[in-house]
């Protein structure tokens, strides 16, 4: 994450690739964050995909936004207001001996819908679940191998039925409380998390009654819970928020 006028960090995941070569091996990340001064919130956040594109939202990078703005002392309370493309989300960080260890975010109301994908002229039910940015949330029997995350959420991501692509979630439903998810963002491919991912396949499992109003989400880096207490509310995203190093980049 790169600070406007405020300071600055980061968040983790693959090869610096927006615009310019990684800083160095151990580096890894999937995507740009920009904290910029807000008329009206605490902050702005934008956020860029290793190709460039400009996402509406991540729930992974507003969290770390989250986390630098009250540990740098930029918003010294712990109920926070950031503006991103989808919109003003209202987060809560959990602080421990002045660290913050967990952020509440309020995702907004997710808009979930069914739908059926035509593949190698197979129909594939899937839901439409936007989040103030879109995702296809697939549930299998078991998780796709990792070139078929890649390989199908590709062709999936890119397919003409979603005229501007769209995220692609692929979950397994362990019991009623815990889901497995694997993720190929727009933009980027697959990553090891997605916050507003997460929160999709949360609600798209709750609303078709896979699962409870509370879940705990697995993804391959790390874990979210997810609290949607009815179709009609807010959803709210709770998950960890780590500083990893910091940095100065010459522009």
């Amino acid at each position: 994450m790169f600070p406007g006028s405020h300071g600055g960090v980061h968040s983790a995941g693959r090869p610096f690739r927006v615009g310019t070569p990684y800083v160095r091996p151990s580096f890894w990340h999937d995507g740009l964050v920009l904290i910029l001064p807000d008329a009206q919130a605490d902050a702005h956040m934008r956020m860029f995909n290793a190709d460039g594109t400009e996402a509406q939202m991540c729930g992974n990078a507003i969290r770390c936004v989250a986390k630098y703005l009250y540990e740098s002392g930029i918003c010294p309370s712990e109920h926070l207001r950031i503006q991103t493309r989808a919109g003003m989300r209202a987060l809560d960080v959990h602080v421990t001996n002045g660290i913050v260890e967990q952020v509440t975010v309020s995702m907004g109301k997710p808009l979930v819908a069914e739908d059926t994908l035509l593949l190698d002229n197979k129909s594939l039910p899937f839901f439409d679940v936007n989040m103030g940015n879109p995702h296809a949330v697939f549930f299998r029997e078991a998780m796709p191998q990792t070139a078929d995350v890649l390989a199908v959420g590709e062709r999936i991501g890119t397919h003409t039925h979603f005229p501007e692509g769209t995220n692609v979630e692929f979950a397994v439903v362990r019991n009623g409380r815990e889901l497995d998810m694997r993720v190929w963002e727009r933009g980027t491919g697959e990553t090891l998390a997605c916050g507003t991912g997460a929160c999709a396949t949360a609600a798209a499992a709750m609303r078709s009654g896979k699962t409870e109003r509370v879940v705990t989400v697995h993804l391959l880096g790390g874990d979210l819970m997810i609290r949607w207490e009815k179709d009609d509310s807010e959803l709210y995203m709770t998950g960890s928020a780590t500083e990893v190093f910091r940095g100065e980049y010459n522009l």
